[in-house]
């Protein structure tokens, strides 16, 4: 069963590499979705996959790339749009 979460990443994650790690590590887990800057200095992750796949997006986007410093991470459930493929919006 496909689940969706949006996830709001807050700490040191722009300028630092968040966005395209986040794309190289989540694609080979099979999800689909975005990720992107926010203007207020966060991150927002959406994601769509299996509960396994979103457990494991979930804990990468908790660690981040090395030189970010994540701080929280809130979730959202929310309803599956039928995403294709995981990509950087600019």
């Amino acid at each position: 069963m496909i689940e969706r979460v949006r996830m709001v990443v807050t700490g040191r994650v722009q300028g630092v590499g968040y966005r395209a790690s986040c794309a190289r590590a989540l694609a080979p887990l099979g999800v689909a979705g975005t990720v992107r800057n926010r203007p207020d200095g966060s991150v927002e992750v959406i994601v769509e996959g299996t509960a396994e796949q979103l457990a494991a997006a979930e804990a990468w986007c908790r660690q981040g790339p090395p030189y970010s410093k994540v701080v929280a991470v809130a979730v959202t459930s929310e309803e599956p749009e039928g995403l294709a493929g995981f990509r950087v919006v600019r």
